[in-house]
């Protein structure tokens, strides 16, 4: 180790670069940072100099983060909470919190979580804000460079979450799958069988993070694939289609009962074996040496 170097090396640039690579403007990360945006530039021509990388270009009015700082942005991030974690001990009080919390879920998932982010929010202190983006907003990257603290995402309880070491995942809601139909579906009066399941054309919820579901395997392979009439960005989408089709919708049984798209829906268990499913917390290993963090998580895995 290079303690030379290392003494050289300023808490304001890094914090500096941490903030500019979620904000992408010199004025947004001053004001975050409370000083001047002259005082953020001089940290920022620092850090050019000790990398030797332009870190940011300009494109219109926004900075924009150059490869090697987007590479370098996920140890940044690790250093600066390891740091807050030694200086920030203590109990934690939410009412005289004043910072920010981040989530990120698919719209759907916010339904079944409402009632718990709405009751957290309310502990939190006057001036604290609790942000909750969509997964297609920000997703496993973000976890990984800081932007984002905690993700919540229904998957197959065997399904290989993610390849980072950083991530913790945890269930939080055992969940079972059911399949939704229009209620003058002609398989709506009768059981649901794997044949009539194939016969029918199905709606399927895009995610381009996650593998091919378990249960789309274990169905292909024992039975023969889906035919997929149509691909929606979430499950309310796809339950408003139902309601006006005849195409079956595969998806959580916990949303089906709690969601408004999901009324007057025909509910049936699906016909074959397709696993476990779940809903987990995810969030980056170093994000708990933070007190609030910590706080939020408790809160979030009281649901399991």
């Amino acid at each position: 180790m290079d303690y030379t170097t290392l003494s050289r090396i300023s808490m304001k640039n890094l914090t500096v670069m941490h903030v500019l690579l979620m904000t992408h403007s010199v004025t947004q990360t001053a004001e975050i940072l409370c000083v001047t945006p002259s005082s953020v530039s001089k940290a920022l021509g620092q850090l050019k100099s000790d990398l030797n990388d332009e870190l940011f270009f300009r494109r219109g009015n926004q900075l924009m983060p150059t490869q090697y700082a987007l590479s370098i942005g996920p140890a940044i991030h690790n250093v600066l909470s390891n740091i807050s974690g030694i200086f920030e001990q203590g109990e934690f009080a939410p009412e005289r919190f004043g910072g920010s919390l981040s989530l990120a879920m698919r719209e759907s998932t916010f339904e079944l979580f409402a009632p718990t982010l709405c009751d957290i929010s309310q502990k939190l202190g006057a001036s604290a804000q609790l942000s909750i983006s969509t997964k297609e907003q920000f997703s496993f990257e973000a976890l990984l460079s800081g932007k984002l603290d905690f993700l919540v995402l229904p998957h197959d309880v065997s399904q290989p979450p993610t390849l980072s070491k950083s991530l913790v995942w945890q269930t939080i809601l055992e969940d079972e799958m059911v399949c939704l139909m229009n209620p003058n579906h002609p398989l709506a009066s009768v059981e649901l069988d794997v044949d009539g399941y194939l016969s029918c054309r199905h709606i399927n919820v895009i995610d381009k993070d996650l593998s091919e579901p378990y249960f789309e395997q274990t169905l292909t392979q024992h039975h023969g694939a889906r035919q997929i009439a149509m691909r929606v960005a979430d499950f309310g989408s796809a339950a408003s289609t139902c309601h006006h089709s005849n195409y079956l919708f595969t998806c959580s049984k916990r949303w089906a009962e709690t969601a408004l798209q999901a009324k007057g829906l025909v509910a049936k268990p699906l016909p074959f074996d397709y696993g476990q499913v779940a809903y987990s917390l995810v969030w980056n290993t170093v994000s708990l040496n933070n007190p609030a963090c910590r706080w939020l998580h408790s809160h979030l895995i009281a649901e399991s």
